[in-house]
């Protein structure tokens, strides 16, 4: 009998899967290495100091916390070595594929032997709604379960090779990347896509994700921030990103606000939306990172969609 090991993208899921009584232990990956620094050796030492430094500088997580959600988590995943397969249940956002590559990376280094399988939700019908694991039905996941990809030793070779990419200081070669699709990867691409505009744009020094808040803003006219994280949420294209890290996000263009009762842009706010002000002398911060690289020692160009390194 083949023995089985799940790891999947989050907790709510995890209670889902559990629900499904498939064959198998479950394992949770309790991290977000689509924000702050990230180093290429996963599981080091290192690594895990450096995210601990990110996560409890930017979102205030306690060093127990650290230790008893994720650390804990991850050991469990070290303790599983006897599993010949392995299930990743991931969604096709940044949030998710960042942590798939960095999974697939540590499993290529820890466990050679293993078949490592992908279930990736995303286009699940006519419509484009994309969709997380969560929405889907019970008969639904068993379905894409029955269906899922066996990743060739070249897909995994090739996850780990963006891996390294992404945590290298320099995300031009992730960018020629892009459109390089012979893999099993159907989300990859628009996620590394979504992630490189994450970089400030010429026009104004904010990101798109920055512009995309002011937007909103003025766009949806809500009358609480509570109302504008709503339609954040919403209305985010491939990012999957929670209310922590708009709460995160709101902060960094704080100045640009009136007010959030309701939510009115300042006049620099307007000007910045309107490309009429650069913003990036204000908001530049030398620590900030994306991945491996420094997010304000590259532009993104919006006009060509092409980094440019300052």
């Amino acid at each position: 009998m083949n023995s089985l090991l799940h790891i999947t993208n989050g907790d709510n899921f995890t209670s889902k899967l559990q629900a499904l009584d498939l064959k198998g232990d479950v394992i949770t990956w309790r991290e977000m290495l689509c924000e702050g620094k990230t180093l290429c050796n996963v599981g080091s030492e290192s690594f895990w100091k450096t995210r601990f430094e990110f996560l409890n500088k930017n979102y205030k997580v306690s060093k127990s916390w650290f230790v008893e959600k994720t650390l804990k988590e991850y050991r469990s995943l070290c303790n599983h070595k006897q599993e010949d397969q392995i299930v990743l249940w991931f969604e096709y956002d940044l949030f998710c594929q960042i942590n798939m590559l960095a999974v697939i990376s540590w499993l290529k280094t820890h466990r050679r032997h293993a078949e490592i399988s992908l279930v990736c939700s995303g286009k699940e019908d006519e419509s484009d709604k994309m969709y997380g694991l969560n929405e889907l039905s019970d008969e639904k996941l068993l379905e894409l379960y029955k269906n899922k990809t066996v990743l060739s030793q070249d897909d995994i070779e090739y996850a780990d090779y963006i891996w390294q990419l992404y945590c290298s200081d320099n995300p031009i070669r992730l960018e020629n990347q892009i459109a390089n699709n012979d893999f099993q990867f159907e989300y990859l691409s628009d996620a590394l896509k979504t992630h490189l505009k994450r970089f400030p744009t010429i026009k104004n020094g904010l990101n798109e994700l920055e512009n995309h808040v002011l937007e909103m803003a003025l766009e949806k006219k809500p009358k609480s921030k509570k109302e504008l994280m709503g339609e954040l949420i919403t209305n985010q294209g491939f990012y999957g990103f929670g209310d922590s890290q708009y709460e995160r996000i709101i902060s960094s263009i704080r100045p640009l606000f009136k007010s959030f009762n309701p939510v009115k842009l300042t006049k620099q706010g307007m000007e910045v939306l309107q490309q009429e002000a650069n913003y990036y002398s204000q908001i530049r911060d030398n620590q900030a990172y994306l991945g491996g690289s420094l997010k304000y020692n590259f532009l993104y160009n919006t006009d060509t969609n092409k980094i440019l390194k300052l």
